[in-house]
């Protein structure tokens, strides 16, 4: 989990802007597909389901450390969410692009393991990272669980992760380097991530097992999607 200051964000803004010059592949990775969307369900339709929020935070939360608190998490039948922007967590196990020399803030591990006892992988594996429980908002008390399903929707895009990691008691928005590059977002660690647009559901009571199964992660968020839009 890191802090990203406005002078970082408005670096990623540049590196966005700049990237955007070069052509498809130039950056070393796959260049995103136009469109993304894991299971059955659209982002439309769920998009439609959060358009009004009834907060259930005591409060709001900040999305980098220098921005104001204004992000409320909200409830409905059966899940929670919020909308804010992505900052990229790189924690966990080392990988070729996740480690000490291509992320400042990298740590070695991540708040919640996979079967073997072992931290996950955020360059392979999608996750999303909660607020550490406060006096604003208790993620455990909502239903919310290590290894919960999350639906990402970025733009016409899904995504479904699980919930990997936490982070600071007053900063919400953040996810693996795996879950910003499904959705199209730069996953640099340093330099990436997108500073709105961003819509996480996550679903009450959910758990993918074993953690790092993504496959499982898709299979039970398309059924709790169906469910989600069926009860509200």
């Amino acid at each position: 989990m890191r802090l990203r200051s406005l002078p970082l964000a408005a670096a990623s803004a540049t590196a966005l802007l700049a990237a955007g010059a070069l052509p498809a592949g130039a950056s070393g990775r796959p260049a995103a597909p136009a469109s993304a969307q894991e299971g059955s369900v659209s982002a439309a339709d769920l998009l439609a389901k959060v358009k009004s929020c009834s907060q259930i935070s005591n409060g709001t939360y900040k999305t980098d450390d220098e921005t104001s608190a204004t992000i409320p998490v909200c409830g409905k039948n059966g899940a929670v969410f919020w909308k804010a922007d992505m900052d990229i967590d790189c924690d966990g196990q080392r990988t070729t692009n996740c480690n000490e020399d291509r992320d400042p803030w990298y740590q070695d591990d991540t708040a919640f393991h996979q079967s073997d006892g072992k931290p996950l992988k955020a360059e392979t594996l999608p996750y999303v990272v909660v607020p550490s429980s406060s006096g604003i908002w208790d993620y455990s008390s909502a239903g919310i669980k290590g290894g919960g399903v999350v639906a990402v929707l970025y733009g016409d895009k899904v995504e479904y992760a699980v919930v990997g990691d936490t982070g600071p008691t007053k900063i919400i928005g953040e996810a693996s380097y795996a879950t910003a590059e499904a959705l199209g977002i730069d996953p640099d660690p340093e330099t990436g991530g997108t500073d709105s647009g961003v819509t996480y559901i996550l679903f009450k009571n959910s758990k993918v097992s074993p953690i790092e199964s993504h496959s499982a992660a898709v299979s039970l968020g398309d059924q709790l999607a169906k469910q989600f839009l069926a009860d509200n």
